[in-house]
């Protein structure tokens, strides 16, 4: 069948991307899906740092393909073998597969699935499956879901059931920024009730972060951005203090707030600034956790005596340290609860055609999550 979608085919196109337009509106083939295997109807797909990320080519991946990995959508056709959804459910994508096989998936660590990491890299589905041509030649999965398109053939290990009542639009968020974001809360610091924490970067992640700290009964929520904007949303949001991160004495003012700083600080966007930043507002004994991926090639100069002497902890959270199936329906059911008020973080709605629109609201900072509707 037929469906329109976007390639991205050249890497590093310069901003402003409305202009340059590395995002191509194509009409695509796609196939039905094989073994274990799903297509589904895209019905809402978020803008991420992360689909940026391979676009201005921090992330290469190979080319071309079709770029998206945050969505909700609607089964439309099963494959092979799967027999635990059924036509009409409503889902939401995961960008990581998990074989259920591998050391990792054993030890109740799906995000870091082997088979899946190589698929990804790989641009395939997991199994080594591609769905997608263009004038017949093969297009490159983006870790494994390729939703900026009207549909998408999926493997059945990256989606999740969920339930229908939610809009498409809220649900999309689920799929990265909020795993993503409240996982490294919840599963990653375990944050305990009564602690202080801090949060470098609002973004979609960043933002689903602080909402966690919050919900987990953190007495410090620390708010850290470029934007005196999201830094004022921060603050309705349960934010106990913002600071502005271009403030030259922004580490000093929130270790002076916190008593010498705070418990856990999560890094969410990407720069090593912000790391480095993350980093100095860490207090003696705590943790700082790492969701952002700057390019592969930039290293963050980290003192090994402090570390020691300090008792510091350092650590990564990849899909937010989670197990999907379990994690999707609790993070909604607190949405739903009024626990994670998800709904707050949405920006425009725009059609496929203004996807590059979108790109340059991402990349300058201005958006919130902003959601290409189907």
């Amino acid at each position: 069948m037929t469906i329109r979608a976007a390639v991205l085919e050249t890497m590093g196109l310069p901003a402003p991307y409305a202009e340059s337009r590395p995002l191509k509106i194509r009409d695509i083939e796609l196939d039905d899906p094989g073994p274990g295997e799903v297509r589904v109807r895209v019905l809402a797909a978020g803008l991420c740092h992360s689909d940026l990320s391979v676009i201005n080519g921090d992330r290469p991946r190979p080319l071309p393909m079709v770029i998206g990995h945050e969505s909700a959508g609607e089964v439309l056709q099963l494959g092979p073998g799967v027999h635990d959804l059924a036509v009409g459910d409503r889902v939401v994508m995961v960008f990581m597969p998990s074989c259920g096989g591998c050391l990792p998936c054993q030890e109740g660590r799906p995000s870091l699935c082997e088979p899946g990491a190589a698929s990804n890299g790989a641009g395939t589905l997991l199994g080594g499956t591609r769905r997608m041509r263009l004038n017949g030649q093969p297009l490159n999965h983006h870790v494994g879901v390729s939703c900026f398109a009207e549909e998408c053939v999926v493997s059945r290990r990256s989606c999740v059931r969920v339930d229908a009542s939610l809009s498409p639009a809220e649900a999309a968020l689920f799929g990265c920024a909020v795993l993503t974001g409240a996982g490294a809360v919840f599963n990653t610091a375990r944050l305990p009730a009564g602690s202080t924490a801090a949060v470098v970067g609002l973004g979609g992640v960043g933002f689903s972060a602080l909402l966690a700290a919050v919900a987990s009964g953190a007495r410090e929520v620390v708010a850290v951005d470029l934007s005196d904007d999201k830094l004022a949303l921060a603050r309705e949001l349960g934010a106990t203090l913002a600071v502005n991160a271009r403030d030259p004495d922004a580490a000093a003012q929130v270790r002076s707030a916190t008593n010498g700083g705070v418990d856990c600080a999560f890094e969410m966007a990407g720069a090593i600034a912000a790391m480095d930043l993350a980093w100095a507002i860490t207090r003696r004994g705590g943790s700082t956790i790492s969701s952002g991926l700057p390019h592969p090639d930039r290293r963050f100069a980290l003192p090994p005596v402090q570390m020691v002497a300090e008792e510091r902890t350092l650590r990564g959270s990849y899909l937010g340290s989670g197990v999907p199936a379990r994690d999707l329906p609790r993070y909604i059911e607190m949405y739903r609860r009024g626990k994670l008020p998800v709904h707050r973080l949405m920006g425009e709605q725009l059609a496929l055609d203004d996807i590059n629109r979108g790109l340059d609201r991402l990349a300058t900072g201005q958006a919130m999550r902003d959601v290409v509707m189907f």
